[in-house]
Protein backbone atom coordinates (compact mmCIF):
# COMPACT_ATOMS: atom_id res chain seq x y z
CA UNK A 1 0.00 0.00 0.00
CA UNK A 2 1.31 3.43 -0.97
CA UNK A 3 0.20 6.50 1.00
CA UNK A 4 0.44 10.08 -0.27
CA UNK A 5 0.47 12.90 2.27
CA UNK A 6 -0.31 16.24 0.64
CA UNK A 7 1.06 19.37 2.28
CA UNK A 8 3.81 17.32 3.90
CA UNK A 9 6.10 20.32 4.22
CA UNK A 10 3.58 21.92 6.58
CA UNK A 11 3.51 21.31 10.30
CA UNK A 12 0.55 18.90 10.31
CA UNK A 13 1.64 16.98 7.22
CA UNK A 14 5.16 16.48 8.50
CA UNK A 15 3.81 15.18 11.79
CA UNK A 16 1.53 12.73 9.96
CA UNK A 17 4.57 11.28 8.18
CA UNK A 18 6.37 11.06 11.53
CA UNK A 19 3.38 9.24 13.02
CA UNK A 20 3.18 6.77 10.14
CA UNK A 21 6.85 5.89 10.49
CA UNK A 22 6.55 5.63 14.27
CA UNK A 23 3.74 3.12 13.80
CA UNK A 24 5.93 0.92 11.64
CA UNK A 25 4.91 1.97 8.14
CA UNK A 26 7.81 1.39 5.76
CA UNK A 27 9.26 4.70 4.52
CA UNK A 28 9.32 3.47 0.93
CA UNK A 29 5.51 3.16 0.98
CA UNK A 30 5.01 6.78 2.03
CA UNK A 31 5.03 9.67 -0.43
CA UNK A 32 5.44 13.15 1.01
CA UNK A 33 4.00 15.81 -1.28
CA UNK A 34 4.69 19.54 -1.32
CA UNK A 35 5.09 22.44 -3.73
CA UNK A 36 8.74 22.84 -2.76
CA UNK A 37 10.62 19.55 -2.64
CA UNK A 38 13.55 21.20 -0.88
CA UNK A 39 11.33 21.47 2.21
CA UNK A 40 11.03 17.68 2.27
CA UNK A 41 14.76 16.97 2.37
CA UNK A 42 14.73 15.67 5.95
CA UNK A 43 11.97 13.19 5.09
CA UNK A 44 13.80 12.08 1.96
CA UNK A 45 16.85 11.46 4.13
CA UNK A 46 14.71 9.02 6.15
CA UNK A 47 13.81 7.05 3.04
CA UNK A 48 10.42 8.66 2.35
CA UNK A 49 9.57 9.20 -1.29
CA UNK A 50 8.77 12.77 -2.29
CA UNK A 51 6.61 14.27 -5.02
CA UNK A 52 5.72 17.75 -6.16
CA UNK A 53 2.14 18.44 -5.12
CA UNK A 54 0.58 21.77 -6.04
CA UNK A 55 -3.19 21.92 -5.55
CA UNK A 56 -3.38 24.47 -8.36
CA UNK A 57 -1.39 22.34 -10.82
CA UNK A 58 -3.42 19.29 -11.96
CA UNK A 59 -0.41 17.84 -13.78
CA UNK A 60 1.58 17.68 -10.54
CA UNK A 61 -1.36 15.94 -8.86
CA UNK A 62 -1.71 13.39 -11.64
CA UNK A 63 1.97 12.50 -11.42
CA UNK A 64 2.04 12.38 -7.61
CA UNK A 65 -1.02 10.13 -7.41
CA UNK A 66 0.24 7.53 -9.90
CA UNK A 67 0.29 4.17 -8.09
CA UNK A 68 -1.06 5.63 -4.84
CA UNK A 69 -3.60 3.60 -2.84
CA UNK A 70 -4.45 6.08 -0.06
CA UNK A 71 -4.19 9.85 0.10
CA UNK A 72 -4.46 12.36 2.91
CA UNK A 73 -5.80 15.66 1.60
CA UNK A 74 -4.72 18.27 4.11
CA UNK A 75 -6.88 21.33 3.67
CA UNK A 76 -5.19 24.31 2.06
CA UNK A 77 -4.22 27.15 4.35
CA UNK A 78 -5.61 30.26 2.67
CA UNK A 79 -9.29 30.92 3.42
CA UNK A 80 -11.34 31.86 0.39
CA UNK A 81 -9.00 30.08 -2.03
CA UNK A 82 -9.20 26.49 -0.84
CA UNK A 83 -12.05 24.91 -2.73
CA UNK A 84 -10.71 24.96 -6.29
CA UNK A 85 -7.46 23.32 -5.23
CA UNK A 86 -9.26 20.74 -3.15
CA UNK A 87 -11.43 19.84 -6.14
CA UNK A 88 -8.32 19.40 -8.26
CA UNK A 89 -6.95 16.89 -5.75
CA UNK A 90 -10.28 15.06 -5.56
CA UNK A 91 -10.56 14.84 -9.36
CA UNK A 92 -6.99 13.55 -9.65
CA UNK A 93 -7.56 10.99 -6.89
CA UNK A 94 -10.72 9.74 -8.62
CA UNK A 95 -8.90 9.45 -11.94
CA UNK A 96 -6.06 7.55 -10.24
CA UNK A 97 -8.50 5.12 -8.64
CA UNK A 98 -7.31 5.61 -5.07
CA UNK A 99 -8.98 3.29 -2.59
CA UNK A 100 -9.06 5.67 0.39
CA UNK A 101 -9.12 9.45 0.69
CA UNK A 102 -8.84 11.17 4.07
CA UNK A 103 -9.74 14.86 4.33
CA UNK A 104 -8.92 17.19 7.23
CA UNK A 105 -12.08 19.24 7.60
CA UNK A 106 -13.44 21.73 10.14
CA UNK A 107 -15.65 21.02 13.16
CA UNK A 108 -19.36 20.67 12.43
CA UNK A 109 -18.66 21.60 8.79
CA UNK A 110 -22.05 20.57 7.46
CA UNK A 111 -24.19 21.65 10.41
CA UNK A 112 -22.79 25.01 11.57
CA UNK A 113 -22.48 28.20 9.55
CA UNK A 114 -19.35 30.22 10.32
CA UNK A 115 -16.55 31.88 8.32
CA UNK A 116 -14.25 28.85 8.24
CA UNK A 117 -16.90 26.28 7.46
CA UNK A 118 -18.19 26.96 3.95
CA UNK A 119 -15.19 25.71 1.97
CA UNK A 120 -14.89 22.63 4.14
CA UNK A 121 -18.58 21.84 3.68
CA UNK A 122 -18.21 22.22 -0.09
CA UNK A 123 -15.12 20.01 -0.08
CA UNK A 124 -16.91 17.29 1.87
CA UNK A 125 -19.74 17.48 -0.67
CA UNK A 126 -17.28 17.21 -3.56
CA UNK A 127 -15.68 14.14 -2.01
CA UNK A 128 -19.08 12.50 -1.57
CA UNK A 129 -20.01 13.28 -5.18
CA UNK A 130 -16.72 11.82 -6.45
CA UNK A 131 -17.54 8.34 -5.21
CA UNK A 132 -14.05 7.88 -3.75
CA UNK A 133 -14.09 5.75 -0.58
CA UNK A 134 -13.35 8.39 2.03
CA UNK A 135 -13.02 9.34 5.68
CA UNK A 136 -13.54 12.88 6.93
CA UNK A 137 -11.65 13.94 10.05
CA UNK A 138 -12.83 17.27 11.41
CA UNK A 139 -10.03 18.67 13.51
CA UNK A 140 -10.93 20.87 16.46
CA UNK A 141 -8.59 23.70 17.48
CA UNK A 142 -4.86 23.14 17.71
CA UNK A 143 -3.34 24.13 21.04
CA UNK A 144 -0.58 25.73 18.98
CA UNK A 145 -3.11 28.23 17.60
CA UNK A 146 -2.83 30.08 20.91
CA UNK A 147 0.93 30.62 20.89
CA UNK A 148 0.68 34.19 19.49
CA UNK A 149 -1.96 35.10 22.09
CA UNK A 150 0.19 33.75 24.90
CA UNK A 151 3.29 35.47 23.61
CA UNK A 152 1.42 38.77 23.62
CA UNK A 153 0.12 37.98 27.09
CA UNK A 154 3.70 37.62 28.30
CA UNK A 155 3.88 41.41 27.93
CA UNK A 156 0.29 42.49 28.47
CA UNK A 157 -0.99 39.98 31.00
CA UNK A 158 -4.22 39.74 28.98
CA UNK A 159 -5.79 37.39 26.44
CA UNK A 160 -8.63 39.31 24.83
CA UNK A 161 -11.32 37.65 22.71
CA UNK A 162 -14.97 37.98 21.78
CA UNK A 163 -15.78 34.31 22.39
CA UNK A 164 -17.73 34.98 25.58
CA UNK A 165 -18.12 31.74 27.50
CA UNK A 166 -17.65 29.54 24.43
CA UNK A 167 -15.89 26.23 24.89
CA UNK A 168 -13.26 24.58 22.71
CA UNK A 169 -11.95 21.00 22.66
CA UNK A 170 -8.28 21.49 21.77
CA UNK A 171 -5.52 18.96 21.26
CA UNK A 172 -1.96 19.25 20.05
CA UNK A 173 -1.18 19.21 16.35
CA UNK A 174 0.71 15.96 16.95
CA UNK A 175 -2.45 14.39 18.44
CA UNK A 176 -4.45 15.24 15.32
CA UNK A 177 -1.63 14.05 13.08
CA UNK A 178 -1.48 10.71 14.85
CA UNK A 179 -5.24 10.35 14.49
CA UNK A 180 -4.97 10.89 10.75
CA UNK A 181 -2.16 8.33 10.55
CA UNK A 182 -4.27 5.72 12.33
CA UNK A 183 -7.19 6.27 9.96
CA UNK A 184 -4.82 5.96 7.00
CA UNK A 185 -3.36 2.61 8.01
CA UNK A 186 -6.32 0.93 9.75
CA UNK A 187 -9.28 -0.72 8.08
CA UNK A 188 -12.85 -0.07 9.14
CA UNK A 189 -13.02 3.71 8.82
CA UNK A 190 -14.33 4.21 5.28
CA UNK A 191 -17.53 6.23 5.16
CA UNK A 192 -16.99 7.70 8.62
CA UNK A 193 -17.04 11.35 9.61
CA UNK A 194 -15.03 11.88 12.79
CA UNK A 195 -15.15 14.95 15.01
CA UNK A 196 -11.57 14.83 16.25
CA UNK A 197 -11.37 16.71 19.54
CA UNK A 198 -9.35 16.90 22.71
CA UNK A 199 -10.59 14.98 25.73
CA UNK A 200 -11.30 18.11 27.78
CA UNK A 201 -13.53 21.03 26.78
CA UNK A 202 -12.25 24.33 28.13
CA UNK A 203 -13.13 28.00 28.10
CA UNK A 204 -10.88 30.99 27.76
CA UNK A 205 -10.57 31.45 31.53
CA UNK A 206 -8.83 28.06 31.57
CA UNK A 207 -6.67 29.13 28.62
CA UNK A 208 -5.62 32.24 30.56
CA UNK A 209 -4.88 30.13 33.65
CA UNK A 210 -2.71 27.78 31.56
CA UNK A 211 -0.88 30.78 30.12
CA UNK A 212 -0.29 32.04 33.67
CA UNK A 213 1.17 28.67 34.62
CA UNK A 214 3.44 28.45 31.59
CA UNK A 215 4.56 32.08 31.65
CA UNK A 216 4.84 32.25 35.45
CA UNK A 217 2.91 35.52 35.54
CA UNK A 218 -0.71 36.53 35.97
CA UNK A 219 -2.76 36.36 32.78
CA UNK A 220 -6.45 37.27 32.61
CA UNK A 221 -9.07 36.61 29.98
CA UNK A 222 -10.67 39.87 28.86
CA UNK A 223 -14.11 39.51 27.31
CA UNK A 224 -14.71 42.03 24.54
CA UNK A 225 -17.71 42.63 22.31
CA UNK A 226 -17.65 41.70 18.64
CA UNK A 227 -17.82 45.41 17.74
CA UNK A 228 -14.85 46.28 19.94
CA UNK A 229 -12.96 43.26 18.61
CA UNK A 230 -13.44 44.41 15.02
CA UNK A 231 -12.41 47.95 15.93
CA UNK A 232 -9.25 46.69 17.64
CA UNK A 233 -8.33 44.55 14.64
CA UNK A 234 -8.84 47.45 12.26
CA UNK A 235 -6.75 49.73 14.46
CA UNK A 236 -4.02 47.07 14.30
CA UNK A 237 -4.00 47.43 10.51
CA UNK A 238 -6.46 44.84 9.20
CA UNK A 239 -8.91 45.89 6.50
CA UNK A 240 -12.60 45.83 7.41
CA UNK A 241 -13.35 42.56 5.61
CA UNK A 242 -10.47 40.69 7.23
CA UNK A 243 -11.30 42.12 10.65
CA UNK A 244 -14.88 40.93 10.32
CA UNK A 245 -13.70 37.50 9.20
CA UNK A 246 -11.38 37.11 12.19
CA UNK A 247 -13.99 38.33 14.64
CA UNK A 248 -16.47 35.99 12.99
CA UNK A 249 -14.32 33.06 14.05
CA UNK A 250 -14.71 34.17 17.67
CA UNK A 251 -18.46 34.46 17.10
CA UNK A 252 -18.52 30.86 15.92
CA UNK A 253 -16.64 29.77 19.04
CA UNK A 254 -19.03 31.76 21.23
CA UNK A 255 -21.97 30.04 19.54
CA UNK A 256 -20.51 26.56 20.07
CA UNK A 257 -18.78 25.41 16.88
CA UNK A 258 -15.78 24.06 18.81
CA UNK A 259 -17.78 22.73 21.76
CA UNK A 260 -17.38 19.06 20.85
CA UNK A 261 -17.66 16.30 23.44
CA UNK A 262 -16.17 13.37 21.53
CA UNK A 263 -13.37 11.00 22.50
CA UNK A 264 -12.84 9.34 19.13
CA UNK A 265 -9.39 10.86 18.77
CA UNK A 266 -7.99 9.56 22.05
CA UNK A 267 -9.61 6.17 21.41
CA UNK A 268 -7.93 5.84 18.02
CA UNK A 269 -4.48 6.98 19.14
CA UNK A 270 -4.65 4.82 22.26
CA UNK A 271 -3.82 7.51 24.81
CA UNK A 272 -5.29 10.69 26.29
CA UNK A 273 -4.94 13.80 24.18
CA UNK A 274 -2.40 16.41 25.25
CA UNK A 275 -3.51 18.79 27.99
CA UNK A 276 -3.69 22.46 27.06
CA UNK A 277 -0.92 23.51 29.47
CA UNK A 278 1.41 20.70 28.36
CA UNK A 279 0.79 21.42 24.69
CA UNK A 280 1.31 25.11 25.18
CA UNK A 281 4.54 24.55 27.09
CA UNK A 282 5.89 22.31 24.35
CA UNK A 283 4.88 24.74 21.60
CA UNK A 284 6.54 27.69 23.31
CA UNK A 285 9.70 25.68 23.86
Amino acid sequence: MTILITGASGQLGHLVVDALLARGVSPDTVVAGARDLAKLADLADRGVATARVDYDDPASLRDALAGVDSVLLISASEPGKRLAGHKNVIDAAAAAGVSKLIYTSAPKATTFEWPLGAEHKATEEAIAASGIPAVVVRNNWYIENYVPDVQRAAESGVIAASVGDGLIAPASRADFAEGAAVVLIEDGHLGKVYEFAGDTRIGYDVIAAAASEVLDRDVAYARVSTEDHIAALESAGLDAGTAQFVAGIDTGIREGVLDVDDHTLSRLIGRPTTSFADGLRAALA
